[in-house]
Protein backbone atom coordinates (compact mmCIF):
# COMPACT_ATOMS: atom_id res chain seq x y z
CA UNK A 1 0.00 0.00 0.00
CA UNK A 2 1.50 3.46 -0.71
CA UNK A 3 1.41 6.28 1.37
CA UNK A 4 -1.05 9.26 -0.02
CA UNK A 5 0.62 12.22 -1.75
CA UNK A 6 0.94 15.44 -0.50
CA UNK A 7 0.15 18.23 -2.83
CA UNK A 8 1.31 21.58 -2.85
CA UNK A 9 -0.96 24.33 -0.65
CA UNK A 10 -0.93 27.89 -1.86
CA UNK A 11 2.02 29.19 -3.61
CA UNK A 12 2.60 32.35 -1.84
CA UNK A 13 0.88 31.15 1.72
CA UNK A 14 0.77 34.73 2.87
CA UNK A 15 -0.71 36.65 -0.58
CA UNK A 16 -2.87 33.81 -1.96
CA UNK A 17 -4.41 33.32 1.66
CA UNK A 18 -5.37 36.38 2.10
CA UNK A 19 -6.43 36.61 -1.63
CA UNK A 20 -8.68 33.52 -0.61
CA UNK A 21 -10.48 35.37 2.75
CA UNK A 22 -10.82 38.19 0.74
CA UNK A 23 -12.59 36.25 -2.06
CA UNK A 24 -14.93 34.18 0.69
CA UNK A 25 -15.92 37.24 2.88
CA UNK A 26 -16.88 39.33 -0.67
CA UNK A 27 -19.04 36.35 -1.63
CA UNK A 28 -20.63 36.21 1.48
CA UNK A 29 -21.24 39.94 1.60
CA UNK A 30 -22.79 39.82 -1.59
CA UNK A 31 -24.74 36.82 -1.98
CA UNK A 32 -25.34 35.27 -4.94
CA UNK A 33 -22.28 36.63 -6.88
CA UNK A 34 -19.92 34.63 -8.22
CA UNK A 35 -16.27 34.90 -6.97
CA UNK A 36 -12.72 33.62 -8.57
CA UNK A 37 -11.28 31.46 -6.15
CA UNK A 38 -8.23 30.18 -7.98
CA UNK A 39 -5.46 30.20 -5.49
CA UNK A 40 -4.66 26.23 -5.42
CA UNK A 41 -4.66 23.53 -7.44
CA UNK A 42 -7.37 20.58 -7.26
CA UNK A 43 -6.63 17.87 -4.03
CA UNK A 44 -7.30 14.75 -5.52
CA UNK A 45 -11.43 14.86 -6.42
CA UNK A 46 -11.37 18.19 -4.17
CA UNK A 47 -12.27 21.53 -6.38
CA UNK A 48 -9.51 23.93 -6.77
CA UNK A 49 -11.83 26.57 -5.13
CA UNK A 50 -12.99 23.88 -2.31
CA UNK A 51 -9.12 23.39 -1.17
CA UNK A 52 -8.55 27.19 -1.62
CA UNK A 53 -11.38 27.29 0.85
CA UNK A 54 -10.23 24.41 2.98
CA UNK A 55 -6.88 26.17 3.27
CA UNK A 56 -7.94 29.28 4.43
CA UNK A 57 -10.54 28.47 6.73
CA UNK A 58 -9.16 25.22 8.30
CA UNK A 59 -7.21 25.30 10.92
CA UNK A 60 -6.42 23.10 14.29
CA UNK A 61 -9.43 24.50 16.46
CA UNK A 62 -11.93 23.67 13.61
CA UNK A 63 -13.70 20.28 13.83
CA UNK A 64 -14.00 19.64 10.26
CA UNK A 65 -16.51 16.89 8.85
CA UNK A 66 -16.28 15.50 4.70
CA UNK A 67 -18.44 13.89 2.94
CA UNK A 68 -18.32 10.06 1.94
CA UNK A 69 -17.50 11.16 -1.30
CA UNK A 70 -14.93 13.56 -0.72
CA UNK A 71 -13.31 11.73 1.91
CA UNK A 72 -10.35 10.23 0.48
CA UNK A 73 -7.25 9.14 2.34
CA UNK A 74 -4.90 11.87 -0.07
CA UNK A 75 -7.74 14.66 0.99
CA UNK A 76 -7.31 13.43 4.75
CA UNK A 77 -3.77 13.62 4.59
CA UNK A 78 -3.02 16.97 2.94
CA UNK A 79 -6.07 18.84 4.91
CA UNK A 80 -3.86 17.15 8.32
CA UNK A 81 -0.52 18.15 6.93
CA UNK A 82 -1.49 21.30 5.32
CA UNK A 83 -4.25 22.89 8.00
CA UNK A 84 -3.66 20.56 11.18
CA UNK A 85 -7.73 20.23 11.14
CA UNK A 86 -9.20 17.65 13.25
CA UNK A 87 -11.19 15.18 10.78
CA UNK A 88 -14.69 13.94 12.98
CA UNK A 89 -17.05 11.24 12.21
CA UNK A 90 -20.01 12.65 13.23
CA UNK A 91 -21.54 15.74 11.24
CA UNK A 92 -23.04 16.85 14.59
CA UNK A 93 -19.54 17.72 16.08
CA UNK A 94 -18.48 19.54 12.93
CA UNK A 95 -17.83 23.26 12.51
CA UNK A 96 -17.06 23.04 9.01
CA UNK A 97 -17.98 20.43 6.13
CA UNK A 98 -17.97 19.62 2.96
CA UNK A 99 -20.40 17.85 0.98
CA UNK A 100 -21.57 17.27 -2.70
CA UNK A 101 -24.78 18.21 -4.28
CA UNK A 102 -25.85 14.51 -4.13
CA UNK A 103 -25.35 14.49 -0.12
CA UNK A 104 -27.85 17.17 0.78
CA UNK A 105 -29.59 14.45 3.47
CA UNK A 106 -26.84 15.45 5.48
CA UNK A 107 -27.98 18.88 6.18
CA UNK A 108 -30.10 18.61 8.95
CA UNK A 109 -27.38 17.10 10.98
CA UNK A 110 -25.05 19.66 11.18
CA UNK A 111 -25.55 22.06 14.37
CA UNK A 112 -27.71 25.05 13.75
CA UNK A 113 -26.71 26.97 16.68
CA UNK A 114 -29.33 28.76 19.03
CA UNK A 115 -30.69 31.90 19.24
CA UNK A 116 -28.62 32.84 21.99
CA UNK A 117 -25.12 31.11 20.65
CA UNK A 118 -25.66 31.21 16.83
CA UNK A 119 -22.29 31.34 16.19
CA UNK A 120 -22.48 27.59 17.53
CA UNK A 121 -23.59 26.53 13.78
CA UNK A 122 -21.95 24.94 11.12
CA UNK A 123 -20.65 26.30 7.82
CA UNK A 124 -21.30 24.50 4.99
CA UNK A 125 -19.16 23.65 1.87
CA UNK A 126 -21.04 21.98 -1.15
CA UNK A 127 -18.92 21.09 -4.31
CA UNK A 128 -21.02 21.35 -7.35
CA UNK A 129 -20.07 20.88 -11.14
CA UNK A 130 -21.52 23.80 -11.90
CA UNK A 131 -22.55 26.55 -10.36
CA UNK A 132 -24.86 27.06 -13.28
CA UNK A 133 -27.88 24.85 -14.75
CA UNK A 134 -30.63 24.39 -11.82
CA UNK A 135 -34.09 25.50 -11.36
CA UNK A 136 -34.29 29.74 -10.65
CA UNK A 137 -34.25 30.47 -7.11
CA UNK A 138 -34.66 34.25 -6.28
CA UNK A 139 -32.45 35.44 -3.68
CA UNK A 140 -33.30 38.44 -0.91
CA UNK A 141 -31.99 40.11 1.75
CA UNK A 142 -28.84 42.13 3.24
CA UNK A 143 -26.34 42.31 0.73
CA UNK A 144 -28.54 42.27 -2.23
CA UNK A 145 -29.92 45.62 -3.42
CA UNK A 146 -33.65 44.08 -4.53
CA UNK A 147 -33.41 40.36 -5.57
CA UNK A 148 -30.65 38.28 -7.24
CA UNK A 149 -31.30 34.99 -9.01
CA UNK A 150 -29.28 32.13 -9.26
CA UNK A 151 -29.84 28.66 -11.16
CA UNK A 152 -27.58 26.63 -8.57
CA UNK A 153 -27.96 22.70 -9.91
CA UNK A 154 -29.00 21.71 -6.34
CA UNK A 155 -32.31 19.82 -6.14
CA UNK A 156 -35.78 20.80 -4.28
CA UNK A 157 -34.70 18.64 -1.22
CA UNK A 158 -31.79 21.05 -0.91
CA UNK A 159 -33.82 24.04 -0.70
CA UNK A 160 -36.55 22.76 1.82
CA UNK A 161 -33.53 21.05 4.14
CA UNK A 162 -31.82 24.67 3.90
CA UNK A 163 -35.29 26.34 4.73
CA UNK A 164 -36.00 23.92 7.87
CA UNK A 165 -32.67 24.56 9.36
CA UNK A 166 -32.46 28.02 9.11
CA UNK A 167 -34.58 30.44 11.30
CA UNK A 168 -32.29 33.76 11.67
CA UNK A 169 -30.56 33.97 13.33
CA UNK A 170 -29.82 30.28 13.80
CA UNK A 171 -29.08 28.44 10.44
CA UNK A 172 -26.12 27.40 8.22
CA UNK A 173 -23.82 28.99 6.24
CA UNK A 174 -23.34 27.91 2.42
CA UNK A 175 -20.12 28.38 -0.01
CA UNK A 176 -20.95 26.99 -2.73
CA UNK A 177 -17.82 25.95 -5.06
CA UNK A 178 -17.23 24.57 -8.63
CA UNK A 179 -13.92 24.26 -10.32
CA UNK A 180 -12.14 27.84 -9.41
CA UNK A 181 -15.40 29.22 -8.61
CA UNK A 182 -17.37 30.26 -5.64
CA UNK A 183 -20.73 31.62 -4.13
CA UNK A 184 -22.04 32.28 -1.10
CA UNK A 185 -25.50 31.75 0.80
CA UNK A 186 -25.59 32.76 4.41
CA UNK A 187 -28.28 32.09 6.64
CA UNK A 188 -29.22 35.67 6.41
CA UNK A 189 -30.46 35.47 2.69
CA UNK A 190 -34.22 34.34 1.94
CA UNK A 191 -34.61 31.96 -0.91
CA UNK A 192 -37.39 31.48 -2.72
CA UNK A 193 -37.37 28.37 -5.54
CA UNK A 194 -39.70 29.33 -8.71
Amino acid sequence: MTAPVLVPAFADPVLNAQMSFRAALKAMSEPGMVAQADFADALDIMHPATFSLALTLFDDDTQVWLSPALDTPMVRANLAFHCACPVTNDPRQADLAIITAAEVDYLEQFRCGTDRDPEQSCTVIVQLDSLQGGRQVVLEGPGIESQRAVTLPLCERFWSARNRVTDFPKGLDFFMTSQRQLMALPRSTVASVL
